[in-house]
């Protein structure tokens, strides 16, 4: 069996365990390419207008797939920590996708709860279960998935730099370099490193998170918010690069808690949707650069 996965959305941090499950279970792995033009004019035109743009090209991944493979993986991820949940997108994407696209193989639908080993192996139990009827080969993939997701880490920590910011975002936003239009690529041109919310520890994320009046109960915002402000806080970084898909409800909430948490601290919000330029987006960059430049000469 040929298994499409598309390269968008949480692929960029746990497609280590679902490649190894899959590989396993004896299934040939067929990818799509990276995000480029041919995949963002298929998200236009096989998503609907009001959904963000990261979901928008998770559409075009699934276009550009589905005639290549004999199913697709659409990760349903509802939750990943405890009390916390994704955003509620993930949780109907199977349903856009199969109301979008259309003349599609099987694709997987199975809520994914991740939050302990247990329950994420009922979903491996049943989307393995259609593939082989062997419970033990089953339990073999979903071992090694897990001792390969374990070992996997994703994100950005540049050395070397007299200035550095913290990228800040969801990850398939940070992570996708032409959504964000090689936004780390761009600073690291100007001499300016990059930091993600990777390497923080997730005691210095709680610690921030703790002081807020409520906890958030979204996964991406409390992690986003915690590794920022501490790092913003304890002076780690010199400024603080957001980018943020254009209709996020999330964001809209997020980069306000980050604000009025930071103080007085360089703050660059770059917005990107399917029409965003990239010359204004440039000028921008440029712009934070020198202010950044000019802080320390002060």
């Amino acid at each position: 069996m040929k298994v499409g996965i598309p390269r968008a959305l949480l692929y960029y941090k746990y497609n280590p365990f679902f490649e190894t499950f899959y590989s396993e279970l004896g299934c040939e792995i067929i990818e799509s390419p990276e995000t480029n033009k041919v995949i963002l004019d298929y998200a236009s035109k096989y998503c609907v207008d009001e959904a963000c743009l990261p979901i928008k090209i998770f559409h075009g991944h699934v276009y550009y797939l589905k005639d290549k493979c004999d199913m697709i993986l659409v990760p349903r991820i509802m939750r990943v920590n405890d009390k916390e949940y994704i955003c509620p997108k993930f949780c109907g994407l199977p349903e856009m996708i199969e109301n979008s696209i259309y003349d599609l193989p099987p694709i997987t639908k199975t809520p994914i709860y991740a939050n302990n080993k247990e329950k994420l192996l009922r979903w491996a139990n049943r989307e393995g279960g259609n593939i082989t009827k062997n419970k033990i080969k089953i339990k073999r993939a979903f071992d090694n998935a897990l001792r390969e997701q374990e070992k996997y880490t994703c994100g950005v920590n540049d050395e070397g730099y007299k200035t550095k910011v913290v990228l800040a975002g969801h990850p398939y936003s940070v992570n996708d370099s032409f959504l964000n239009m090689n936004v780390i690529k761009k600073l690291n041109n100007l001499g300016i490193g990059v930091i993600t919310e990777e390497f923080v520890s997730k005691d210095d994320i709680n610690y921030e998170v703790d002081k807020l009046f409520k906890r958030p109960f979204w996964t991406f915002t409390k992690d986003t918010y915690g590794s920022t402000v501490y790092l913003a806080d304890n002076r780690k970084v010199d400024g603080i690069v957001y980018v943020s898909s254009f209709g996020c409800g999330i964001d809209s909430v997020l980069i306000e808690l980050i604000k009025n948490n930071v103080g007085d601290f360089p703050f660059l919000i770059l917005k990107v949707d399917e029409h965003t330029g990239e010359v204004g987006f440039n000028t921008r960059i440029e712009a934070f650069s020198d202010m950044l430049l000019r802080r320390k000469l002060s």
